[in-house]
């Protein structure tokens, strides 16, 4: 798992649980997407709307469960955002 996937899970996980859940994904990535991607965390392309920040939810949530675990998490986006 990449280290840019960790900083970017770690900047989503707002209660910092150590999971995500779907609000959290939405949520940090509206408030926090510009910035992260400004600073090269997130590629701009990757900064969506909610529904695509659902979307990508959906995928990486690959046991159903509603919540993402870092391996969940790091497996959708490494492969992604090509890290």
């Amino acid at each position: 798992m990449s280290d840019k996937a960790r900083t970017l899970f770690d900047a989503l996980d707002l209660d910092h649980d150590g999971s995500l859940t779907r609000v959290e994904v939405i949520d940090a990535l509206r408030v926090k997407g510009p910035t992260l991607a400004a600073q090269g965390v997130i590629p701009f392309w990757g900064v969506g709307n909610a529904e695509e920040a659902s979307a990508l939810f959906d995928e990486a949530d690959q046991n159903g469960d509603r919540v993402l675990s870092f391996e969940e998490f790091a497996t959708l986006v490494d492969r992604r955002f090509g890290w």
